[in-house]
């Protein structure tokens, strides 16, 4: 499970162009994760899409969830599910999906946190870390600090996610993020690819100079 890059679809951002075309453009760049979201869609459709964007997110060795919907994710043999604050329920979920199968779980405070946790959550998806113009109803945004301090009160890995740009991609991982998950970043860019491309080698000079213990601006 790797989530240094992670993409959430939104057919809606893609001006027109073929949603495949856009996700396969954005592994290419250096996506490592991809989690279909299309509330709008029918069943039937997203079956459809959710087989065609696994077997793309297969070719580039990424992992593919399924937002909201362990049925789904079952039936596409996807990697796993992402639940956000009022869906299905985690340990419910768990059961549904036993590991190795994935579940990312959202959490917005310490709280949501440490029960997702105890519910058998794999990862979490924190945010919005910034004020997030594609999804205007996701509450007010956490902040660093808030991102900080849930990273810190749990074991496994955490996503910030939420208004996250080119420039503020750095400092989610210096808050104590794995990763950072995006939608108008990638999805919105005029090259998908370039955009991916950009944000990853970002995370990962974040994550390096974690490891050895510099920031940004020293020797």
């Amino acid at each position: 499970m790797e989530l240094l890059l992670y993409l959430v679809t939104d057919p809606a951002l893609t001006k027109g162009r073929p949603l495949l075309a856009e996700v396969a453009a954005a592994l290419s760049g250096g996506v490592t994760a991809v989690q279909l979201r299309d509330k709008l869609a029918a069943p039937r459709e997203l079956l459809a899409m959710g087989a065609e964007m696994r077997r793309i997110v297969r070719q580039h060795q990424a992992t593919f969830l399924v937002n909201d919907r362990p049925d789904m994710a079952l039936a596409l043999e996807a990697d796993g599910v992402h639940l956000g604050l009022e869906d299905f329920p985690p340990g419910e979920a768990r059961r549904l999906l036993p590991r190795p199968q994935i579940l990312g779980v959202s959490a917005a405070n310490v709280h949501e946190a440490m029960a997702a946790e105890e519910s058998g959550a794999d990862y979490l998806g924190v945010g919005p870390v910034f004020s997030s113009r594609t999804k205007p109803d996701a509450g007010e945004p956490l902040g660093l600090e808030v991102l900080a301090s849930i990273a810190a009160s749990v074991s496994i890995p955490v996503v910030g996610i939420g208004g996250i740009t080119l420039e503020s991609a750095a400092s989610v991982i210096e808050a104590g993020a794995i990763g950072i998950a995006v939608i108008s970043a990638v999805m919105g860019a005029p090259d998908p690819a370039e955009a991916a491309h950009a944000l990853r080698a970002r995370v990962e000079a974040a994550r390096s100079r974690g490891r050895t213990g510099t920031r940004p601006g020293e020797a």
